[in-house]
């Protein structure tokens, strides 16, 4: 019920009318990425999802941000059932962190649960569109079955920015694009640009990257 209030709150504040190039109610696990600007994110994409979709979709999310706090803990936890992986730290101790957060997703891949990422790895100030990191890479490699949906993200940034608090209503633009996987002999920079330039085009010739 929290979910779902949510949900309706961020519909409303952030005027979500997706659009769709892949099919809605695909019942197969997906992996849903996307450009980050806002804390808003996950659940803007979250609630632009047919209701019917939302309970099989775990958001993936920093832990030191959703471990800061009780509440927090419990929206991750008990509302949004996020899988919370660690962030990038000291080189050896980064690897090890990104082993296991890529056998955490794969875990609930395997548990036939959808996954929305961030590939940047942060969110943007200016709404940019950086670099990807590794990681969908490699989750694609270690499922290789499973379709990645490119989300692109329109004006979340302008609706909570990072730094603020209080989000200001604002029409938002969530655009669903077609699958892709990793090819066979693709490599990671390849892959990485290529999944990259798929989700900007979605945005449209005015999208801008770092």
């Amino acid at each position: 019920m929290i979910a779902q209030t949510i949900g309706g709150v961020c519909r409303f504040v952030a005027g979500v009318s997706p659009e769709w190039h892949c099919d809605p109610d695909a019942t197969n696990p997906r992996v849903f990425f996307a450009n980050h600007a806002s804390h808003l994110d996950f659940v803007v994409i979250w609630s632009a999802l047919p209701r019917r979709r939302r309970d099989e979709v775990r958001p993936v999310a920093g832990s030191d941000y959703w471990n800061a706090g009780m509440i927090r803990r419990f929206m991750a936890d008990n509302v949004f059932h996020a899988v919370l992986i660690e962030r990038a730290g000291p080189a050896g101790h980064s690897l090890a962190a990104a082993r296991t957060s890529i056998g955490l997703m794969a875990a609930e891949l395997d548990r036939r649960h959808s996954l929305i990422v961030f590939p940047e790895g942060t969110r943007s100030r200016d709404a940019a569109v950086g670099e990807f990191k590794a990681g969908l890479y490699h989750l694609s490699r270690s499922r290789p079955d499973v379709d990645l949906i490119p989300v692109f993200l329109g004006n979340t940034n302008r609706i909570l920015p990072k730094g603020e608090a209080l989000p200001v209503p604002m029409l938002s633009r969530v655009v669903f694009g077609a699958p892709i996987r990793a090819e066979a002999n693709e490599d990671k920079t390849s892959f990485l640009h290529r999944a990259r330039a798929v989700l900007m085009d979605l945005g449209g010739p005015h999208v801008s990257s770092n």
